[in-house]
């Protein structure tokens, strides 16, 4: 039996952290000054999409904060119990985001809704001051985002739980901007809380898509795109390998997938050989790299009559019988299907 666990150096465990944490920094000074006044403002103005837009403001802060502390913490090296160190942290710190999103939305529903009912007097020249303002924060920040995730040299679900806060703000700003010049024009009042259920709608939008893809990762399903059965077909079809099963593939984090697996090789072949192979085709086709593959030979685990447990005897690799009973002795609780060369595939669980 062989086991082997690969790893590129590109992927390694002690990896740097996700971001140049001094532009998070400067995103969320920017943000935080910014909010500040905007709250000054939005109650002067009575206006609720200003008062909205405050609290995402809020909600961008907090995001880009646990940003920062997730990019100064999730690239410490291995210690302990913790095998990968704590990569994981940004996907507890995006799914934080997402939620915070869709109550934050739920709450900004309800204010809105009460000011459709009963609408309130709005001033719209100085709600259009402070969202064109807001406009202008909101893409610096979103640059400065930009430039903290290009250090990072990979896609960070955590990262883009900050963008997304961002940019649903940017929209917010420009509802605002556009319900203050409708206020100015016409008197419609109404148009304060119908431009703060957009950007409700964009909050529920980002925030339960964070929600969906953080969930993934904790339920270590496959990474999003990746057909299993293609893969594993893949793997079944290299040379000398007799059956591919417990194949699990999952990832640590985002941009970190790694895999599982119990292989099967024909009698008599080269294991070592085999799972090399096989460990090039994942890395180059589906870029696992974090890879542990168990490698047997056909039957080696099959008592043959008359013989010890020490010295079983290969079973012939056209006796898919045999296979079968192989296959049951070696994964007595085996998980998913099981992968063989197309020639053999009417045998497959």
């Amino acid at each position: 039996m062989t086991m082997s666990g690969h790893q590129h150096n590109g992927h390694a465990h002690h990896a740097s952290p996700d971001a140049d944490w001094r532009w998070l920094a400067a995103a969320t000074g920017l943000i935080v000054a910014f909010m500040a006044g905007e709250v000054v403002a939005g109650v002067m103005a009575h206006s609720l999409a200003l008062l909205s837009d405050a609290a995402h403001m809020l909600t961008d802060a907090a995001a880009i904060g646990l940003a920062l502390v997730t990019a100064r913490v999730a690239g410490r090296a291995a210690t302990g119990g913790y095998t990968y160190g704590l990569r994981r942290m940004e996907i507890l710190s995006a799914q934080a985001n997402g939620i915070t999103l869709v109550l934050l939305a739920v709450w900004l529903g309800y204010e809105a809704i009460r000011r459709l009912i009963t609408p309130h007097a709005v001033d719209g020249g100085l709600m259009l001051t402070v969202a064109l303002i807001g406009v202008c924060v909101n893409l610096a920040a979103n640059w400065l985002l930009a430039m903290a995730n290009r250090t990072a040299g990979r896609r960070s679900l955590n990262m883009e739980g900050a963008v997304a806060h961002v940019l649903t703000d940017l929209y917010a700003f420009a509802a605002t901007a556009a319900a203050a010049i409708v206020i100015l024009a016409s008197r419609f009042t109404r148009a304060d809380p119908i431009a703060t259920l957009i950007v409700v709608v964009l909050m529920l939008h980002a925030g339960a898509g964070l929600i969906r893809k953080s969930g993934r990762i904790f339920l270590e399903a496959a990474p999003a795109g990746l057909d299993l059965a293609a893969l594993g077909a893949a793997m079944a079809a290299r040379p000398h390998v007799a059956e591919v099963h417990d194949l699990h593939i999952w990832e640590i984090t985002t941009g970190m997938p790694a895999a599982s697996a119990h292989v099967l090789v024909d009698p008599y072949e080269d294991c070592h050989a085999v799972r090399a192979d096989l460990e090039n085709l994942l890395s180059r086709n589906y870029g696992i790299t974090h890879l542990t593959l168990q490698v047997d030979h056909l039957g080696d685990a099959v008592p043959q009559p008359g013989a010890t447990e020490a010295s079983p005897e290969p079973v012939a690799s056209g006796d898919r019988h045999r296979a079968d009973e192989a296959h049951s002795l070696h994964c007595e609780d085996s998980h998913g299907p099981a992968y063989r060369p197309a020639h053999d595939r009417g045998s497959s669980r």
